[in-house]
């Protein structure tokens, strides 16, 4: 405190304020020092200008008096009722000057949108101009003409006797009207059913089709595609075959198509073309252990087919097949190839057809008279034979198309063709054995039933009740897939056969004959 009292306090002998009042309360002038040469240079006047910088601007000119306001807008709020100003209540009433009694904000504030910007919109009732609604009410009715020169009727000034006329008009109006509609209605003629000379309209749409579609395909093998006709003296048969040398003159078919005609001295073959014309057909020679036969026309101007290659073939390729089936010419169908490589024992009613084939298998609809007709490739070649069709009864001469058809291969159909054209016959390296298909749970095979005498099979030793189950390597689950295994070979091929004898496993070699 001593401390304090030596800095802050009153100096001793001292009394009143520290200084008197009117050196206090007189404002201070501090005197502006001196600018810098610097400073003076840079913003000072120049000696030679005196008064403002701006004492010699030019006056800038009046503002424009807007022009007065439109008269619909005098009219829309120019004061009435007595007022003096715009915006003024009505009557010449000024507002009370607000005070701690009457507050600022009136219970209807809230409603006000001109004083509290939050407040809710409010609709109020329209404009009303008394003068007009009175010269209204001072014309005689019920015609009125309003403000604005236009006329309307006035409801209240209408006599009940007038809108009782008018409706009762209104009603024998409608009554006359529907009963003249219902008169005529009843009396009026029908419109005739037949109009002679009527003509359709009709339009060309462009059609696409592209190469390699079912269309350019079908335009291409067609005409390649004949039908057969084989007339016997109590009997007669119908299929189909393809021109494989325009040349020659050489078709190619089924044995099981033309084989009733072989032996038969009053039978006739005779090759329908896709242009309606025909031509007398004679049998170059046939294969029954292959179901083909090859037969020649003397016809010009033949249009031969494109062979392609049946080992180039993968499943899910497409196919079209094309034939006469249950005697339809030039019928056309498409699918896709089902499988490859597909053992099928042909064999038919009054023929002498007994073959197994390796056929290709398609889903593409074939029927009885499909017969020798072309399976082609997505590039119009010929890939296959129709041949045989899978069906429900078990009978592929009657039955109908279930999706399971089988074509012989045109590899196939290219040996043995050349084989029939070159000597009339065709031959096939042959093992000597007959086999039935057998399992024994675990593995298939092909059980040999009887073999015969002399055969490549006796001489090499191979005996009876030995189940066939691989040639060269390749495993065999059936008697079928045992002679298709055989036949892929010529005579006089060594193949290697694995049996099954006494329940043990051996191998012998084969030297094939000649079927």
């Amino acid at each position: 405190m001593d401390e304090q009292a030596a800095a802050y306090g009153r100096p001793a002998g001292t009394t009143g304020a520290f200084a008197p009042t009117d050196v206090r309360l007189q404002p201070s002038s501090p005197t502006a020092p001196e600018p810098a040469p610097g400073q003076q240079a840079a913003f000072g006047r120049p000696p030679e200008v005196e008064g403002s910088f701006g004492a010699d601007r030019p006056t800038p000119p009046p503002r424009p008096v807007p022009p007065p306001p439109p008269e619909a807008v005098l009219r829309a709020f120019a004061p009435r009722d007595g007022a003096t100003g715009l915006g003024e209540p009505p009557g010449g009433r000024r507002p009370a000057r607000r005070t701690a009694a009457a507050p600022f904000w009136k219970p209807d504030a809230t409603t006000d949108p001109w004083r509290d910007p939050y407040a809710p919109a409010g609709l109020a009732a329209p404009a009303e101009y008394p003068a007009e609604a009175e010269a209204e009410d001072a014309q005689p009715g019920p015609v009125v003409v309003d403000a604005k020169g236009r006329r309307k009727l006035r409801l209240r000034d209408v006599s009940v006797r007038l809108t009782v006329l008018v409706l009762l008009s209104m009603l024998l109006v409608g009554v006359v009207g529907g009963t003249t509609a219902w008169f005529l209605g009843r009396t009026a003629d029908e419109e005739p059913l037949l109009a002679p000379g009527t003509q359709l309209t009709s339009v060309s749409p462009g059609v696409s089709r592209e190469p390699g579609s079912v269309a350019d395909i079908a335009g291409q093998v067609t005409p390649a595609v004949v039908s057969i006709e084989v007339q016997l003296t109590n009997a007669g048969a119908t299929g189909s075959g393809v021109v494989i040398d325009a040349d020659g003159g050489y078709i190619v078919t089924n044995n099981h198509v033309i084989s009733g005609a072989a032996d038969a001295e009053d039978a006739t073959i005779r090759a329908v073309f896709s242009d309606g014309s025909g031509s007398a057909a004679r049998i170059v020679g046939r294969d029954p252990a292959s179901d083909l036969a090859v037969l020649k026309v003397e016809k010009p101007g033949l249009v031969g087919a494109t062979l392609g290659e049946s080992d180039a073939l993968v499943v899910g390729d497409p196919v079209v097949a094309i034939g006469s089936p249950l005697g339809l010419a030039g019928t056309v169908t498409s699918g896709i190839v089902s499988a490859l490589d597909r053992p099928v024992r042909l064999s038919g009613e009054g023929s002498d057809t007994n073959a197994v084939i390796s056929a290709v298998q398609t889903d593409a609809p074939i029927n009885p008279g499909n017969s020798g007709g072309a399976l082609v490739d997505g590039t119009g070649a010929v890939i296959g034979i129709n041949t045989a069709i899978a069906s429900l009864g078990g009978n592929g001469t009657t039955g109908g198309s279930i999706g399971l058809g089988f074509a012989i291969p045109i590899d196939t159909v290219r040996a043995i063709a050349e084989q029939l054209i070159s000597t009339g016959t065709a031959v096939h390296a042959s093992l000597g054995v007959n086999a039935r298909t057998v399992t024994d749970g675990t593995r298939d095979g092909a059980l040999v039933v009887n073999v015969e005498p002399g055969s490549p099979a006796a001489e090499a030793g191979v005996q009876e009740q030995d189940v066939v189950i691989a040639v060269d390597g390749e495993a065999v689950a059936s008697s079928e897939e045992l002679v298709v295994a055989i036949d892929r070979h010529a005579p006089g091929d060594t193949v290697t056969l694995e049996l099954v004898r006494d329940d043990a496993s051996r191998e012998v070699q084969v030297e094939l004959g000649t079927a």
